[in-house]
This record gives structure tokens, C-alpha cells and sequence, in this order.
């Protein structure tokens, strides 16, 4: 298929975007266009414009405020992933940012447009909920702070509203002595993910689990933060029972789809596993806080 007829505006300023976005009923916004545009094709949207906000280089960017990373809407998939920054103080996303669909989506997407778009098998989503991520959001009116838990509404929905554009995404720095690991399973390379855990861990002075943080994807309606299994393992020592004991919470907390891929029962497994190993690996890693 393909798109029903559309009007264009290629804007130069986000001013200019939102003027736009505000006086257009049924106006959606457009960056690198790798989720946009095949619903365009599939007729899942039919906006009457397009308003192209590519050439917005004041969106485009990584940089540092203190202990903060910032990230730019229309910063590239390609250009976070070779970031020295993000490297450095976010390695976990460094790390999770391989798996990231292919080299011409990774050229072309935009980490706001992931966001926005808000796919439950996306790297972005889940990242954001794991690092507790700020997302900046901009209307003509106010501009708006949204906690990454507050922002997701359902699968391939958010709380974004109609008139508002996503600016800019504002990361807290993993420290030095945090555990971290993501793994992800898919059929094949740059495939949409069955399954994938991202894990942030602290040993606190008496060698115990601490500020355990656990992101999933793949496994329900939008990204997930495990609040309830970080509460299982957080303020204990370590041990292959509470691990296990962990694991088998996930039964009846994770409810995944059954779909052409996988079915729910092989899904649920698969997180279970992908936890054990993503939780040892970041246990390992970390060191005793001073």
C-alpha cells in the first residue's frame, strides 16, 4: 500500500514546527521517518501534513551537565551509539545500541522518534525507563518535564500530546562502581528483540544488592521497569535461591504476546534466562561503594 495524499512542510525552526503543529488537526511530525513511515504506507495514520523537523540542528546533540548526560531528539541512533560519552557514563545503552535494528535505520532514526513512536520490542523505551530518564517536551505554550515512567501509555502510545515535540532526553551517569549488563534475544541481527533485560546494580558496605534497577522489553504492551523483582533482591546478599525465587515472579508479573515469533509461554522463559544471566553479569561487575 501506500499513503493516502499529504501536504509538506519542511520546517526551519522549532518555533516554526509548533506554530504548524498547533493550527494542524490532524498534523504528525516527521525526523529520520524509520516508524512513521511505514505506518504512513500501511494507512495506520493518514495525517493530512507532514511537518519535517530533520533540519533542526539545534535538536541534534550529546552533551554533559555535571553528573548528567543530555541527548538532543534528533540525535541519530549511529551517533549516540559512537559516542564517547555516552561510552563512558552510559555504557549500558553503548551496549544496548548494537542490537539497534540496521545500519541504514541506524543512520537515519532519531532516539526521540524512537521514543515517540514507543515500540515495546525498542531499545530506547526500555533504556529510558532503566536510567530513569527526564524527557523534555515543548509546546507553544509550556514546556513540560515527564519522568520515562510516566511517559509510555501503551504499546505504540504515549502521553505526548498533539501539540507538543519532544526536545531533548536527560540521562543520569552510571557511576563507577554500578554493575551493569544488557542482553538481548532476537531471530536474527537487527531484528525486533523476543526478549531483552537491561540491569543496573549497586553492593552496598555489607556486600549486599542495592539500588537494583531491571528493564525489560519485548515481553508486554510497552517497555517495563521490574519495580517488584528490584524489591525481591534489594538489601540482600546475593544467592542462586533469590535469584531463582526472582525468576519465578516473573509468572503472572510479565504477560507477553503470543505472536508469529514466539508464543507467550516461550517469551516468559526467555525473559526468565536472559534476567539470570543480565543480573550475575552486573553483580559481578561491581564493586563495594566507598
Amino acid at each position: 500500500m501506500k499513503p493516502v495524499p499529504f501536504n509538506y512542510l519542511c520546517a526551519y525552526s522549532l518555533e516554526e514546527a509548533l506554530q504548524h503543529l498547533r493550527h494542524s488537526d490532524d498534523a504528525k511530525v516527521i525526523a529520520g521517518g524509520q516508524s512513521l513511515m511505514p505506518m504512513l504506507n500501511f494507512r495506520v495514520v493518514q495525517p493530512s501534513l507532514l511537518i519535517d523537523i530533520g533540519k533542526l540542528v539545534e535538536l541534534d546533540f550529546i552533551k554533559e551537565e555535571g553528573d548528567q548526560i543530555v541527548i538532543g531528539s534528533l540525535t541519530r541512533h549511529s551517533t549516540v551509539a559512537s559516542s564517547e560519552l555516552v561510552k563512558k557514563d552510559l555504557p549500558v545503552m553503548h551496549e544496548a545500541l548494537k542490537h539497534v535494528a540496521h545500519l541504514a535505520i541506524r543512520n537515519r532514526g532519531t532516539i526521540g522518534g524512537s521514543l515517540s513512536h514507543a515500540d515495546p520490542a525498542a531499545e530506547y523505551p526500555m533504556l529510558s525507563l532503566l536510567l530513569d530518564a527526564k524527557i523534555y517536551c515543548e509546546s507553544l505554550d509550556q514546556k513540560r518535564i515527564i519522568p520515562a515512567d510516566k511517559f509510555f501509555a501503551g504499546s505504540l502510545s504515549t502521553v505526548l500530546a498533539e501539540d507538543e515535540i519532544l526536545t531533548q532526553i536527560l540521562f543520569s551517569k552510571i557511576k563507577s562502581h554500578t554493575g551493569w549488563a544488557f542482553e538481548e534475544f532476537a531471530q536474527r541481527d537487527g531484528d525486533f528483540a523476543l526478549a531483552a533485560v537491561g540491569v543496573l546494580v549497586d553492593k552496598d558496605v555489607n556486600g549486599q544488592i542495592d539500588n537494583l534497577k531491571i528493564g525489560m522489553m519485548g515481553v508486554g504492551e510497552t517497555a517495563l521497569r521490574l519495580n517488584s523483582v528490584e524489591a525481591i533482591l534489594n538489601g540482600h546478599g546475593y544467592s542462586e535461591a533469590l535469584l531463582e525465587e526472582a525468576i519465578r515472579s516473573l509468572d503472572g508479573l510479565i504477560v507477553p504476546n503470543t505472536d508469529l515469533h514466539a508464543s507467550s509461554e516461550y517469551r516468559l522463559h526467555l525473559a526468565g534466562q536472559l534476567l539470570k544471566r543480565t543480573f550475575k553479569a552486573a553483580w559481578d561487575m561491581a564493586s563495594t561503594k566507598k
